[in-house]
């Protein structure tokens, strides 16, 4: 990942609630189609300059061939607020984050996140790699990728709520891993549209934790088809289970995983 600075000049006089609005538009616009990774991004003003510092999976992630539509007309209102195109510099590669994947095409790839991401969730099912969103070849939904950041979002709240030990654990629980949630659903429609684009095996992650024994979850079945799905040596530490059939991946309940 990496830190760009942006700088927004005026080149008339404008409203300074309108320009906050354009440029925040415009950001937003940007994270909804992969581009900038996080939520809140701090703007400093100093006179007629506008600047900020954003991550990005890439260095040439604000290439104008990535952006979509939205980001487009968000780049007009910023000209018609009365702002010039932002100056765009990269700071330096960021330490804290994960480097994306080497290979957007793998042989397989899995809608995967946790409490603790902010980058992308689709990974490359070689490496565990996030896969920058705007790198599919067509938009997801309606133009862009927000879709697939909504169904991220819903996951890490109800993935931070049952970290927490929240009174609604057990409901949560069910939306992380069983194949019958609404969750589930959302998640698994969206793992369709991303292999119909990229012609890619995209598999779903369900969560597991809590259980009756070690013996009980290692026979466990796959859920969807009922049949064998536990692997020889765990993938990344993480996936004991992966059913190619229902193109599911899972890991032994957490309280029982070494």
């Amino acid at each position: 990942m990496f830190i760009k600075e942006l700088t927004f000049e005026c080149y008339k006089n404008t409203q300074y609630a309108s320009v906050e609005r354009a440029i925040n538009n415009y950001f937003d616009m940007l994270r909804y189609n992969g581009q900038i990774l996080g939520r809140e991004f701090p703007i400093a003003m100093l006179g007629a300059v506008f600047s900020t510092r954003l991550v990005c999976p890439e260095e040439n992630s604000l290439d104008e061939l990535f952006n979509s539509t939205q980001v487009k007309h968000a780049l007009n209102s910023l000209t018609e607020t009365g702002l010039l195109a932002p100056k765009i510099k990269t700071v330096a590669e960021d330490l804290n984050s994960l480097e994306c994947a080497p290979n957007f095409s793998p042989s397989w790839q899995v809608l995967y996140t946790t409490f603790l991401d902010t980058c992308s969730p689709l990974r490359c099912g070689e490496t565990l790699q996030p896969i920058p969103l705007y790198r599919t070849s067509e938009a997801i939904s309606n133009g862009d990728r927000k879709s697939v950041l909504k169904w991220q979002e819903e996951w890490i709240n109800c993935d931070e709520l049952q970290m927490n030990g929240s009174a609604v654990s057990t409901a949560i629980l069910k939306e992380m891993g069983d194949i019958d949630s609404k969750l589930y659903y959302r998640g698994s429609n969206l793992c369709k549209r991303i292999e119909a684009i990229t012609n890619v095996p995209t598999y779903y992650y369900l969560y597991r934790v809590a259980g009756i024994s070690l013996e009980d979850e290692q026979n466990r079945k796959c859920p969807s088809c009922g049949g064998d799905w536990q692997l020889k040596s765990p993938l990344f530490d993480i996936f004991d289970f992966k059913c190619d059939a229902c193109q599911l991946v899972s890991n032994l309940s957490w309280d029982f995983k070494k």
